[in-house]
């Protein structure tokens, strides 16, 4: 993942301040709900858009046999990713928009699932050890990480430019940062990415872009508001998550367009489980077909990372 734990805690802290009470059922029952009243800032009510999902017979007869015996899917996450998977105010309900597909998904195979959250690090190894059945946590499809397990691609990730609401520079792509300042978290992608852009400007004989490297997403901001920067980089997600939720969606808005660098996020599969990667990709090819897939990330509102097709492996 290109972003630090740093920022993600960052980012989870501020949400403790913007969400309100979330409840649902256990995993599996059917996506994320509100407590009576209006819905936190952020956090929409998908509930019947997951519990809308059918049972596919089909896919369910070609479940492995220990997954259609038992009835449920393992899956383990790191839960502290906003909006891709963390904890509503209870502190025990997961929500975000991957453990609604996870839901729906589960759904489509006519099984439940449940969420296990353990440490970034662990999570192949307790792939590859039968701990766990699936992994969903951000996590990038790569060469390097597929010849360790196998991936089901369920969206594309990548760099997004944040500016303030109404964007006052008129920054509409990576070529109208030149000239402007614009902040990144240290040692990021983001970074890198800023750098190669600046000398791209350069060379185009255009300003350079004048790049400040802070140690925390939360200083980015800070400087956005107060117009010290003309625009942040951020993961797209993350990026989508704050301009909706910060000053209840008034300070901050994303710049339309595909994410910079795109890469697909993957959910992980045992090597040895052919029949479970195929299922899971069947049933997450059904959803968006039929709609569901597109309606939760819309819902989430990072419908910008959807992708067309679930492709196993397709990560480079």
């Amino acid at each position: 993942m290109s972003r630090s734990r740093a920022v993600q805690a960052v980012l989870l802290a501020s949400l403790a301040v913007l969400v309100t009470a979330c409840g649902g059922g256990p995993d599996g029952a059917g996506g994320t709900s509100q407590a009576p009243g209006a819905p936190a800032s952020g956090i929409p009510d998908t509930a019947a858009i997951v519990q809308g999902v059918q049972k596919d017979a089909q896919l369910n007869a070609a479940l492995p046999a220990n997954v259609k015996q038992a009835g449920v899917l393992h899956l383990a996450s790191n839960l502290q990713s906003a909006p891709s998977n963390f904890y509503a105010v209870d502190g025990k309900t997961p929500i975000g928009y991957e453990v609604d597909l996870a839901k729906a998904i589960a759904a489509k195979l006519g099984v439940t699932v449940t969420h296990q959250d353990m440490a970034f690090g662990s999570l192949i190894t307790s792939l590859q050890s039968g701990r766990i059945d699936l992994t969903m946590a951000g996590m990038n499809d790569t060469k390097a990480r597929q010849a360790q397990i196998d991936f089901v691609d369920y969206f594309t990730s990548g760099i997004t430019i944040m500016t303030r609401k109404g964007n006052p520079d008129g920054i509409t792509g990576p070529d109208t940062l030149c000239g402007k300042n614009v902040a990144v978290v240290q040692g990021t992608s983001h970074q890198k990415f800023a750098a190669t852009q600046s000398t791209k400007c350069t060379q185009a004989g255009k300003p350079a872009v004048n790049v400040t490297a802070t140690d925390s997403d939360n200083q980015n901001q800070n400087q956005l508001r107060t117009g010290r920067v003309a625009a942040i980089l951020n993961d797209l997600p993350s990026a989508v998550y704050i301009s909706r939720t910060a000053g209840d969606g008034k300070f901050f808005e994303v710049v339309p367009g595909e994410p910079i660098e795109g890469g697909p996020y993957g959910i992980g599969v045992n090597k040895q489980n052919k029949p479970l990667t195929d299922s899971v990709q069947k049933a997450l090819q059904a959803l968006i077909t039929d709609g569901t897939y597109g309606k939760i990330l819309q819902a989430w509102g990072v419908d910008q990372g959807a992708i067309k097709e679930a492709a196993v492996n397709g990560g480079s």
